[in-house]
């Protein structure tokens, strides 16, 4: 059987990694990755002219510009900008290139502030987006309808994919630019190497997150890559939004979630809240029932996954 030649926009991001990862077992890809400095996909001819030397039959387009809170509001229009720059060039050159598949990654955070729990698909573009990261959830919501307009006009079969919050081996633990569970990580570890007293976790501990091992996420991403042709079409076809959550189904708080981290670095100082500091969305947890109904389930408790995520960052930055 003849390879499909896979690229993987963004493989050393925390996404490109696990689907790396995951591909690691499969002799049915030939992978193409390109580092920034060897494609910068805010260069629109370059972008256009790697795709069609290359010619990939599928692509995951997991390149983006990502952060947390802090990050979101200090650099909005790197947010917004950087990331439709990027999707653009990609979405045109896959498409003159005559990609026959492709997964783009968004974000849960497409989602309105206040939607109804656990979040459906269809709740898209339903009611008001959390201020605190509003830039960037349009520049994915663009991606999403990108899919959808390509797949209507052109009869492409791109299809969105929906991930909940991310943490794993490859994660961004900056001080100031990460999401909220490796933030907790290096804060705690920090905390227990310098033997500070106290830890701070903004927000009121009240929020709602859901949380997924990154390397389920690859696992996802090639399962619905791989899936048979008629239910791939189902997906994305031209009369549907083409968007699917990938998620592990339940949530915790965020001060269960610090609580967690604190035991598994083992620091024995105090945990305090700081309730002065934004909270963002009261709760995210999506609806994973169509994903389900395909045949796949995310398979790493939360606990086990930490371990995990904790050692590569003793690792890496220990």
């Amino acid at each position: 059987m003849e390879k499909k030649k896979l690229f993987i926009a963004g493989h050393r991001g925390l996404v490109g990694t696990a689907t790396l990862q995951a591909l690691s077992a499969r002799t049915d890809y030939e992978v193409l990755t390109r580092t920034h400095d060897e494609l910068d996909l805010e260069d629109r001819d370059a972008t256009r002219a790697f795709f069609l030397e290359h010619r990939p039959d599928h692509v995951v387009m997991c390149a983006a510009k990502v952060g947390g809170i802090l990050a979101n509001s200090n650099f909005p229009v790197d947010f917004l900008h950087n990331n439709l720059r990027i999707q653009l060039n990609v979405f045109d050159a896959a498409h003159e290139a005559g990609i026959d598949r492709m997964i783009f990654l968004g974000s849960s955070c497409i989602y309105p502030r206040d939607c109804p729990q656990p979040i459906k698909e269809e709740y898209l573009l339903t009611g008001p987006l959390e201020a605190t990261n509003r830039p960037y959830a349009l520049a994915k919501i663009a991606g999403v309808e990108s899919c959808w307009a390509f797949n209507r006009q052109y009869g492409t079969r791109y299809l969105a994919v929906m991930p909940t919050n991310m943490y794993g081996p490859g994660d961004n633990y900056h001080p100031e630019h990460s999401h909220v569970l490796p933030a907790l990580i290096r804060r705690f570890h920090e905390a227990k190497t310098k033997g500070d007293p106290a830890v701070v976790v903004w927000g009121s501990g009240t929020p709602r997150r859901e949380f997924m091992y990154s390397s389920d996420l690859g696992e996802a991403i090639l399962f619905l890559l791989g899936l048979p042709e008629e239910k791939f079409a189902e997906l994305t076809r031209a009369n549907a939004t083409p968007l699917i959550n990938i998620g592990v189904g339940e949530d915790v708080t965020i001060r269960e979630v610090a609580e967690l981290v604190k035991a598994t670095v083992g620091y024995t100082g105090e945990l305090r809240l700081d309730a002065t500091k934004p909270d963002g969305t009261p709760r995210k947890l999506l609806d994973v029932g169509r994903l389900a109904s395909l045949g796949w389930k995310a398979r790493t408790p939360l606990a086990v996954g930490l371990k995990n995520a904790y050692r590569d960052f003793v690792e890496r930055h220990g």
